[in-house]
């Protein structure tokens, strides 16, 4: 008999019921070390206290309004990423794949109002991960994620990730976006080179194609600066947002520039619940964190001691792990094991991991770990690959 709550998930025989900043405790009382961060979500680890205060005021105020009058904490937070990013308009959302949706649509649309409707293609790269809306498991277009979900949502023209050749070749009169991730967190931590990145702005440049980058797993501080593409010196027209901004309130945004979003007007696009109080009040408090230059400086100061850890990690179990990569904290272990059962060893020794393709497991803590708690999580790593190299 199927289970009440639909199984489309293998889960993992463990049931939370509290979370301390990088901690989280099972019921039967163990603590687990949160390598995961519920998936790059709890950005600010669990319980932050600021986070609770903005929520807890807000929820006595006023939970939800809709879109049809003026959001007062809405407007603040969408003032506080146009601020702090290339955007010129925001537009929220309560999700990654609802961001992806708009996204799409707002590509599309930008060329019909510039009377070239026959630009509906969007480029995609084999590894990624864009939800799993029609649009999105269109856009990766793996069979993992296509199959038995067909006729599938046309337009978009898929490319081996890293094809320079195909990319070039690909970019046409009916191309209207390049849609990457930056650093791919589904596919394996696979960062995408900052050459590469000022490369795809420039093909995009030439040819008139808008660039969306999707940050929603390497976004808000998760590569140690606000957001990803920083680091290469680029700005995309239009970006996806989600997972770290809420904190683990469910917020998501597409961000903008006021050309990009041109076609974006009264009527064609709506949400019930996207920008509301609740979320925008805890987005906003997120941002009063996580957009201190100071703070980021700290990430990348810890990303910096957890990656020498693990190297020496690797050192040391040579026939459970391969190599380290990814940028800031968002690090991928590549796996000579298999990386399900590393992960398993790891809930043996109460550290949370998250697998992913390539035979990766993801390292995606809280950006407010400390340097006792990474100590502590490469202890327990070093017991789970103890574990698998005495099996």
């Amino acid at each position: 008999m199927i289970s009440s709550v639909l199984p489309t998930y293998s889960r993992a025989p463990l049931s939370f019921v509290k979370g301390e900043g990088s901690w989280m405790i099972e019921a039967d009382g163990r603590r687990f070390l949160d390598l995961g961060a519920g998936i790059a979500v709890n950005s600010l680890g669990h319980a932050h206290p600021k986070l609770v205060e903005a929520l807890s005021r807000q929820a006595q105020a006023l939970w939800h309004t809709s879109n049809l009058y003026q959001i007062p904490q809405q407007q603040e937070l969408a003032d506080r990423l146009v601020e702090h990013t290339f955007a010129d308009t925001v537009f929220f959302t309560n999700s990654g794949t609802e961001a992806c949706e708009l996204a799409v649509k707002m590509a599309r649309k930008y060329f019909y109002d510039k009377g070239e409707p026959n630009r509906t293609d969007i480029i995609t790269f084999s590894g990624s991960f864009h939800g799993r809306s029609s649009a999105g498991i269109a856009a990766a277009g793996s069979e993992k994620m296509t199959e038995g979900f067909g006729p599938l949502l046309p337009g978009f023209v898929h490319l081996d990730f890293g094809d320079h050749d195909a990319l070039t070749a690909a970019a046409s009169e009916t191309t209207c976006a390049i849609m990457i991730e930056p650093v791919q967190g589904e596919g394996g931590i696979r960062p995408l080179p900052d050459a590469c990145l000022k490369g795809l702005r420039d093909l995009c440049d030439e040819h008139g194609i808008l660039m969306i980058l999707d940050e929603v797993q390497c976004g808000v501080g998760r590569t140690g600066k606000l957001f990803a593409h920083e680091w290469a010196g680029v700005t995309p027209d239009i970006m996806m947002v989600a997972k770290g901004i809420g904190g683990g309130f469910p917020l998501g945004a597409v961000l903008a520039t006021e050309n990009a979003a041109s076609g974006m007007t009264a009527g064609t696009h709506g949400s019930t619940y996207g920008g509301n109080p609740l979320g925008c009040a805890v987005g906003s408090a997120v941002m009063d964190v996580i957009a201190d230059p100071d703070f980021l400086a700290e990430v990348n100061r810890k990303a910096g001691l957890l990656r020498q850890k693990l190297e020496g990690l690797i050192a040391a179990h040579p026939d459970v792990f391969e190599s380290v990569r990814g940028a800031g904290l968002m690090l991928g272990l590549k796996c000579k094991a298999t990386n399900i059962d590393v992960v398993n060893a790891g809930y043996a020794q109460e550290v949370i991991t998250v697998p992913a393709a390539d035979n990766v497991i993801r390292l995606l803590p809280p950006l407010t770990i400390t340097d006792d708690e990474i100590s502590e999580a490469v202890k327990r790593l070093e017991a789970a690959a103890s574990s698998l190299s005495a099996s």
